[in-house]
């Protein structure tokens, strides 16, 4: 059977991205039938039923009434899932992921150039092959959020910010690619500004009607004494000690937060260094964003390269090293593909897009072979997707360097400023 492909000449068409789209997430649907037939639901969404009916039928409401490990506004989506009731609850989350999903699929093709269309094609796929750490954690809902409003600050900043604002209030990374906006953006850093604080401000308000507002923050302290999970980029070393058996490194499962972790030898030292360097880190990218904007860099290329940079500093300077954190990496580079130059952004595409696969082989499909069984194929794989999350982090530096050295653009980049 031959496969018909569509011609080049039409492949630009929203036609062939939104059939794509239905492919896509009729795949993730048939693969959720048994949990949604069964009442099941797919990996953190477990949590997630547990805290929304936890609110709404013991009246303990998570980040109002306790602290909590994720920001308050996670709670909007949780709750929005129980509209079909416990038993369908996977169904309505896979509703509300679709969803948010088309928006920022939407908002990729909206200027309707050829990049709007490589980079909706490219979403889509990275979508694909992160699969359950997509369609099963709530970063898969803040992705497409991020998508829609980093495309967004150009002409309606005020807007683009409040679903900034949003996503940072359900999972906080967002927040960089607000500093991203509000350093490279001129006339509209008010606006964004603004509808942060407003909202923040409005959040505020109801923790503090309803419950205790020192729990608002409580996210930013819940996670501080865990170690160094296996998963993290700068874990590397510390898992192939663990299998060798040198240096008295070893895996541990923390049941409690549900984390396997490297502990012995130095993960001490390195996990008491993430905070440290990745401050220092934000801060010399938002000097090196300043100084490009000043020196006449054009602002959707700051952006873009300046959300990628801090988006993988928030990844790479992490002891936490959950899979689906490649979303948030993946969201800025299908952003960064329409804003700047596709070309220049070939190699984190496509490292991106191997990143994806080789994240997914090592969970879920390897996981408990790595994690129990120590074994080295699938610590191999786990090395080289971390290798080349610290290479796109690279990359986005060098990139943000030459930015900053050339100052004036090429013309073809579009502009972000405020409107």
């Amino acid at each position: 059977m031959r496969i018909r492909l569509p011609r080049p000449e039409t492949r630009n068409t929203s036609r062939w991205v939104w059939l794509l789209f239905a492919a896509v997430h009729l795949g993730f649907l048939a693969r959720l039938l048994p949990f949604i037939i069964g009442g099941g639901v797919l990996s953190d969404i477990r949590f997630y039923r547990e805290w929304a009916y936890s609110a709404l039928n013991d009246g303990v409401w998570e980040g109002i009434d306790t602290a909590w490990v994720y920001p308050v506004g996670a709670l909007a989506p949780m709750i929005l899932a129980t509209a079909f009731g416990p038993h369908l609850y996977q169904l309505a989350w896979f509703v509300l992921f679709a969803g948010l999903n088309a928006l920022g699929t939407a908002a990729l093709l909206r200027r309707g150039t050829p990049s709007s269309y490589t980079a909706a094609y490219w979403w889509l796929t990275a979508t694909a092959l992160l699969g359950p750490v997509a369609v099963g954690r709530i970063d898969g809902l803040t992705a497409p959020l991020v998508i829609t409003g980093i495309l967004l600050v150009a002409a309606r900043p005020f807007i683009a910010s409040l679903l900034l604002s949003a996503a940072t209030w359900m999972k906080v990374w967002p927040a960089a690619v607000v500093l991203a906006a509000l350093v490279a953006v001129r006339g509209g850093r008010l606006r964004i500004l603004g509808a942060g604080v407003a909202l923040t401000a409005g959040i505020a308000a109801v923790v503090a009607a309803f419950g205790d507002l020192r729990n608002l923050t409580g996210f930013l302290t819940a996670q501080g004494a865990r170690g160094m999970q296996l998963e993290a980029p700068l874990s590397t070393p510390g898992v192939w000690q663990a299998i060798t058996g040198s240096s008295g490194a070893y895996f541990f499962e923390d049941e409690v937060i549900n984390t396997m972790e490297v502990r012995g030898a130095l993960s001490g030292v390195v996990g008491d260094l993430m905070t440290p360097l990745l401050v220092l880190t934000v801060a010399a990218v938002a000097v090196f964003l300043a100084v490009a904007l000043h020196r006449g860099a054009a602002p959707a290329g700051l952006l873009a390269t300046g959300s990628l940079a801090l988006v993988a500093t928030l990844v790479v300077f992490n002891k936490v090293g959950s899979p689906q954190f490649m979303l948030w990496i993946a969201a800025v580079v299908a952003a960064g593909l329409v804003l700047d130059s596709a070309a220049e952004w070939r190699y984190p595409a496509l490292a991106m897009l191997a990143t994806a696969a080789l994240t997914t082989l090592v969970y879920p499909v390897f996981y408990d072979a790595l994690r129990y069984e120590l074994e080295p194929a699938v610590a191999v794989l786990l090395t080289l997707r971390n290798l080349l999350v610290v290479s796109i982090f690279v990359w986005s530096l060098v990139r943000l360097g030459h930015l900053t050295v050339r100052g004036r653009p090429a013309p073809a980049q579009p502009s972000v400023t405020g409107a």
